[in-house]
């Protein structure tokens, strides 16, 4: 899965948030609703043109995105 075949980023949509293709739907938007329990369907159902392959390429994209980060471990970066 290529993500950049579904994703792009423009400074003068959303301020440049990662949305997909032909909507103002965002990356970010995708994967808290899917932390909540959303499956396919609903989110089918409640953003039109936003699927398997969206779902897939959302995926993707956080998994390059957090490969290229260096993190402190949750603990530390709370007691700072």
């Amino acid at each position: 899965m290529n993500w950049r075949d579904h994703i792009h980023s423009d400074p003068a949509i959303l301020g440049g948030k990662p949305v997909f293709k032909g909507t103002r739907i965002t990356v970010e938007l995708l994967l808290k609703l899917l932390a909540a329990g959303w499956d396919e369907t609903k989110i089918g159902g409640e953003y039109p043109g936003i699927g398997r392959d969206q779902i897939r390429a959302a995926a993707a994209f956080a998994a390059d995105f957090l490969g290229d980060e260096t993190y402190v471990a949750i603990a530390q970066a709370k007691a700072a």
